[in-house]
């Protein structure tokens, strides 16, 4: 059962993004806007994952689903990005349970309700 849509702004390729819960946008549109996104997410009772602020901004607008995993992690080399995120991705992905909203930073990890 697919639990995550991962945006067009992340590497697809990514082994923490390989299983059944993840849908990647790009398999389904990679031309889709952010509203399509959000409307299909909110259909599917996905989780959005992406670096995109303005999925971050809806979220805190309106009730889940879906909800939002946005990573800030600013500008670095994809080998860092992935370990870094390797390292945290349970915990986030145990926080978007119970949160609309998770941040994710390089040294913290935020819930917003």
């Amino acid at each position: 059962m697919k639990k995550y849509l991962i945006d067009v702004n992340l590497p697809r390729y990514f082994s923490l993004w390989a299983g059944d819960e993840y849908e990647h946008v790009v398999n389904i549109n990679d031309e889709l806007t952010d509203s399509e996104i959000w409307a299909y997410a909110k259909q599917q009772r996905l989780t959005i994952v992406s670096k995109d602020a303005d999925f971050s901004e809806l979220a805190l607008l309106n009730v889940p689903p879906p909800r939002v995993i946005h990573i800030k992690f600013g500008n670095m080399k994809m080998r860092e990005f992935h370990q870094a995120l390797s390292k945290i991705w349970l915990e986030t992905c145990a926080l978007s349970a119970g949160y609309k909203l998770v941040r994710v930073y390089q040294d913290r990890i935020e819930g917003i309700d």
